[in-house]
């Protein structure tokens, strides 16, 4: 498979490179800066810069024709104020699935929150984030022309990943290892029969492997 990342060098897209490519995938990665190609590269994934916030939907297409799946696993990050989970969060996501659409690649899967709505209330920066995926999530989810997955995560760790976890519609709050969350995504992209599902994901006691095939189809 040929599978483009949004936010390629954010902590989860690389481990998701590294993966995809040690199992054989051909993968790229878009990135905001020419000076974080080297880290995509080390990962086995093509560099591929491009800023989604001032991009056209023509010029991201184009990146994503060819393609057999995208992943969108961008983030303003935790340093951003609101402005920027409208422009990254939101906007970026929207066009990525968009132009998706338009290069006609079929599979979508988007990395979300736990806890994401766009009715979400609140004036702090966190509750314009939740909004702000909730609307990228109610957009992407409208698209049918995508087979789309929303994967929306627990509370992010750095820990050591051990490969069993919890995936469900409603799993309730709770921790889950960047490095589970990166070998969940890699077996939703090659599990086409989660299409249409929203999935909470925090650790537990399921190998990944079984915990994907126990939800597809649902």
């Amino acid at each position: 498979m040929r599978i483009v990342i949004a936010g390629g060098h954010g902590q989860i897209a690389l481990r998701l490179e590294r993966l995809l490519a040690a199992r054989g995938d051909e993968v790229a990665g878009i990135i905001r800066k020419a000076e974080q190609a080297d880290d995509l590269r080390a990962a086995g994934a093509e560099p591929i810069v491009l800023d989604l916030e001032s991009a056209s939907l023509e010029e991201v297409a184009e990146r994503l024709r060819g393609a057999d799946a995208a992943v969108f696993a961008a983030g303003a990050g935790p340093g951003s104020g609101v402005a920027r989970k409208d422009t990254v969060d939101k906007a970026a996501a929207v066009l990525f699935a968009d132009a998706a659409v338009r290069a006609g690649v079929r599979r979508f899967v988007i990395v979300s929150s736990m806890g994401a709505d766009p009715g979400h209330q609140g004036d702090e920066i966190f509750d314009a984030y939740l909004r702000a995926k909730g609307e990228a999530d109610a957009h992407v989810g409208s698209l049918d022309r995508l087979d789309w997955t929303i994967l929306r995560p627990g509370m992010l760790t750095d820990d050591a990943g051990t490969g069993l976890v919890r995936l469900e519609a409603h799993t309730g709050r709770g921790p889950v290892p960047r490095d589970d969350v990166a070998a969940t995504l890699a077996e939703l992209v090659d599990t086409p029969a989660t299409h249409g599902l929203t999935l909470e994901l925090i650790s537990g006691s399921t190998p990944v492997s079984v915990a994907v095939k126990s939800v597809a189809g649902n």
